[in-house]
């Protein structure tokens, strides 16, 4: 089967980040507003993810899309835990409520704590978020892998305690470049010295994997400066390394000062990615996706990079998002600074967490493309056994054209005949580094004219 040229006409590498699906600018305000224990009834829930959102970091780096407010006001972090008390109550409530027609307990099998930067809370308010989870979720954070973010300035050494005694099995520091001068470029604050120091705490801790998060194409970054991040990141011996290209998007601060000549951007970051890719592949590590990179003799702690294609996520706070079979949903969405307050604010007096506001509902094909998407997207690939064992179909003839435009493009490994003969379906080296093309060539023709729709705010 031949797709048509246009299907088949070069395309630019890096057209977006696909971290879940459909994109948060697909959703909508639900008008029906649907109780939180009719969603949740005859779901699964024996296997549940658990995430928390916290929407405050020191800095807003220049490059930064997403949902975080820079600095507290006075009393604004404990009215926000108040606010992530009461709706973890409600949702809690709401799936015991329905438990009598789901086929098994609740468990949750991860949690993570995300943002923002959840480290910008105090020792004291990360044990408060902590009891949040275990006493209002029921999440055994001991018994779990918990992961969380933080970043060098809030590394601090008592709140790295705390997670560490909660129960932290992995702990991802967005370092971005041990350059310094790219780290002003990027308008992230930082010096290497500092960066190194909360490294070495990190590591103090004993949290069983580090991972480091690093950015290609900075102004100014070079093979060699680029070179420099690399070992100096691979010295720690993380068991994770992520590999980020970079992106300008809308209101950020980059947007408001940087322009880059598209082609020979996306070529730089391009020839970097591959530098970064070569040079981890030599020195240890296997490659997951794109963007992740795991040490060969390290344990994997928790869910790889897009491997989101089953539901049962439950996220708590106002930028977290929640996967039903039937539903995403979560609160509204911005960049802009302001805007963010306003929802933070919102979120902080809001008493009635029983209702999803905004989302978007998902329909058989909407399934079939998020899980063709999110599984393709993983270095391992897919296995066709388990998309025709879930949907009674079979993803050539649900995708015909898009699969046949990625093997034309040599995106596919085999051509794509391994999957057609029935085995996995899995990226070319090529295909993996060009996943910011491919996912969003797999978004239905619904959720782009939704994305288009969206006015960035």
């Amino acid at each position: 089967m031949t797709a048509p040229a246009a299907t088949v006409s070069p395309v630019r590498p890096y057209e977006a980040y696909v971290y879940a699906y459909p994109h948060k600018t697909a959703y909508t305000e639900l008008k029906d507003r649907p109780a939180l224990r009719d969603l949740w009834r005859g779901e699964a829930k024996d296997a549940l993810s658990l995430y928390l959102h916290i929407p405050f970091c020191e800095v807003r780096c220049g490059f930064c899309n997403l949902f975080t407010r820079i600095g507290a006001p006075d009393g604004l972090t404990g009215r926000y835990l108040d606010a992530l008390d009461r709706q973890a109550t409600a949702v809690r409530d709401a799936l015991d409520a329905s438990d009598h027609e789901s086929p098994g307990p609740i468990r949750f099998a991860n949690a993570a704590f995300g943002g923002g930067t959840p480290t910008f809370l105090t020792a004291d308010e990360l044990e408060r978020l902590c009891d949040i989870a275990e006493r209002r979720m029921g999440a055994d954070l001991r018994a779990v892998p918990l992961s969380v973010e933080t970043s060098p300035a809030t590394a601090t050494a008592d709140r790295l305690a705390v997670l560490a005694e909660r129960g932290a099995t992995r702990l991802s520091i967005g370092v971005q470049s041990f350059v310094d001068e790219e780290a002003r470029a990027a308008v992230r604050p930082q010096r290497r010295a500092d960066v190194e120091a909360a490294l070495g705490r990190i590591r103090d801790t004993g949290v069983p994997v580090l991972n480091i998060d690093l950015i290609y194409g900075i102004d100014g970054q070079t093979p060699a400066t680029w070179r420099t991040s690399l070992d100096a990141a691979v010295a720690w011996r993380p068991e994770e390394l992520y590999l980020y290209p970079l992106y300008v998007r809308d209101l950020t601060g980059l947007a408001r000062r940087t322009a880059h000549p598209d082609r020979a951007w996306d070529d730089q970051r391009l020839a970097l990615y591959r530098q970064g890719r070569d040079h981890l592949l030599a020195h240890g590590y296997e490659q997951v996706s794109m963007r992740m990179f795991r040490r060969a003799d390290a344990a994997p702690q928790g869910p790889d990079d897009h491997a989101c294609q089953t539901d049962g996520m439950i996220g708590l706070g106002c930028g977290a998002r929640s996967y039903t079979s039937t539903l995403h949903y979560s609160f509204d969405y911005a960049v802009d600074m302001g805007r963010i307050r306003a929802i933070i604010d919102d979120y902080t007096a809001t008493e009635d967490f029983g209702h999803a506001v905004h989302g978007r509902r998902i329909t058989g094909d909407e399934a079939r493309r998020r899980h063709l998407l999110q599984s393709l997207l993983q270095a391992r690939g897919m296995p066709l056994a388990d998309y025709r064992a879930r949907f009674g179909t079979d993803p050539y003839d649900d995708f015909p054209a898009e699969l046949d435009a990625f093997a034309a493009r040599g995106w596919l490994a085999d051509g794509g005949g391994q999957g057609r003969d029935g085995g996995v379906l899995r990226l070319s080296p090529e295909g993996l580094a060009h996943s910011d093309a491919l996912g969003p060539e797999l978004f239905s023709p619904a959720v782009r004219a939704a994305m288009a729709a969206y006015e960035p705010k």
